[in-house]
């Protein structure tokens, strides 16, 4: 947009799977970035398409959920570093409520809006060439589309911190008013919010008409959060850690290296083919996680020793599979079958593998059998469940398998597959010998008709 001959720019950089965004902004030859990524070359070359150089690097919250890039970017751009003051990060600066760093032409202002975590802040941008009212506001992880964040990761009373995020929605962001647009840290899918919408923007406006959490008063806001069921992957604390310290740079893992079947050996093995073509045939000892799965699950199951190895048919985009793992710390990635499962088969290798069942399969047998739904439990809450059906979440399971009776054939499901097989493949590694995926999961038995039991 233009004014006067100024021209200011806007960026969201989303990164899948994470339903992270992050985001560019400046004008005049200047630009700020608002929580980067780890692998931060993007911001870099989308800077430059604009003639700017990144002189500010805005952190709304030490994030739990992947490694943030701010310390690599400085390093590479000499970007001052601005943070909330309740952690204490062992790099960049603090800013306060009310401090007023200029981009450019363009005013940012810092928030606190402690809730989500303490040091949570939001950042206004104003255009003062235009006029001094809020225009933007980038709220982290305390209002989402549609959601607010979690309040169970600031180690204290859930009840008081949903208190504390009720005062900075209803104290710090509305009165910034109805036509401030807002820009959140996640989108749909992530696992710092319950139900964030899929939407590309929003406004403090349409999200006072519509977002249910800010429908309620301040009693039922922090019954509400106070009691939400929430999952808190174990490499939360890598991520916390690192990020309070500072990540080191990452790797270049743009050309993995192609490994012979016998390296696999003493390796942790991540299968990213789909159900069906794991459960016909894979490598003993693996893990089944899909391409899509594999930010939201390999932090439950995968070490930061150990060397990882990749097995998928065609090899093909391996560079953005090896940023979902530079994301969330694991440089101990070493590469990938090569040749593709295909090569392991042609040397004769063991083959593992994991029965696949349809919903009728099911029906005929759902006696015989122990059926273990691995699905988030809010999800099953709302949808329903298959009778007499056991519940552990797939990213908890491996910390519970000792809950789960082995005298019988033991069928996995999910919403539509891929969890449940990432569910066998844990319960076959752990060598339980019987057991089954559900192909189309949940979605496929109620589209079956058979019985489901409400409210689970």
């Amino acid at each position: 947009m233009r004014d006067g001959g100024i021209q200011m720019f806007f960026e969201t950089i989303r990164s899948e799977g994470l339903a992270h965004q992050s985001y560019l902004v400046g004008d005049d030859g200047a630009a700020a970035v608002i929580d980067p990524r780890r692998d931060c070359g993007v911001y870099l070359e989308r800077a430059a398409a604009q003639g700017a150089s990144i002189t500010h690097l805005f952190e709304t919250h030490r994030n739990e959920d992947y490694l943030i890039g701010s310390p690599e970017l400085a390093r590479r751009t000499g970007a001052t570093v601005h943070h909330g003051t309740a952690t204490d990060f062992a790099y960049g600066s603090f800013a306060r409520h009310g401090d007023t760093f200029r981009v450019g032409s363009l005013a940012i202002e810092a928030l606190e809006t402690p809730g989500h975590t303490d040091e949570s802040l939001s950042y206004v941008l104003r255009n003062p060439a235009i006029a001094d009212r809020p225009f933007m506001v980038f709220t982290g992880d305390a209002l989402f589309a549609g959601s607010v964040g979690r309040v169970d990761l600031a180690g204290e009373d859930r009840a008081a911190t949903a208190d504390r995020l009720y005062d900075s929605l209803h104290r710090v962001l509305l009165p910034l008013g109805d036509g401030t647009v807002v820009c959140p840290a996640h989108g749909a899918g992530s696992v710092c919010g319950p139900s964030i919408s899929d939407l590309p923007f929003t406004t403090i406006g349409f999200e006072r008409a519509t977002n249910p959490s800010l429908q309620l008063d301040r009693e039922a806001f922090v019954a509400k959060k106070a009691g939400e069921l929430t999952y808190r992957p174990p490499y939360f604390r890598q991520m916390e850690r690192l990020n309070q310290a500072g990540p080191p740079a990452p790797p270049d893992l743009r050309t993995l290296r192609p490994l012979a079947p016998a390296a696999l050996a003493g390796m942790q093995v991540v299968d990213i083919r789909s159900p069906t073509g794991y459960g016909a045939g894979h490598v003993p000892g693996s893990i089944s996680i899909w391409r899509e799965g594999l930010p939201l699950f390999m932090g439950w199951f995968l070490d930061y020793e150990r060397p990882i190895a990749l097995v998928d048919d065609f090899n093909l985009d391996l560079g953005q599979v090896a940023a979902h793992f530079i994301r969330l710390g694991y440089d101990n990635l070493a590469g990938y079958l090569g040749g593709g499962f295909a090569s392991w088969l042609r040397a004769g290798r063991p083959v593992g593998q994991i029965m696949t069942w349809s919903a009728q399969d099911l029906r005929d047998r759902l006696d015989d059998v122990l059926v273990l739904d691995v699905r988030d439990g809010n999800v099953r809450a709302e949808q329903g469940a298959i009778p007499g059906a056991m519940h552990i979440y797939a990213g908890e399971l491996a910390s519970r398998l000792d809950e789960i009776p082995v005298d019988r054939p033991i069928v996995t499901h999910c919403d539509i597959g891929y969890k449940g097989v990432l569910a066998a493949s844990l319960l076959a590694a752990r060598g339980v010998t019987c057991v089954a995926n559900l192909l189309g999961g949940f979605a496929a038995w109620k589209a079956a008709g058979y019985p489901v039991v409400e409210g689970a």
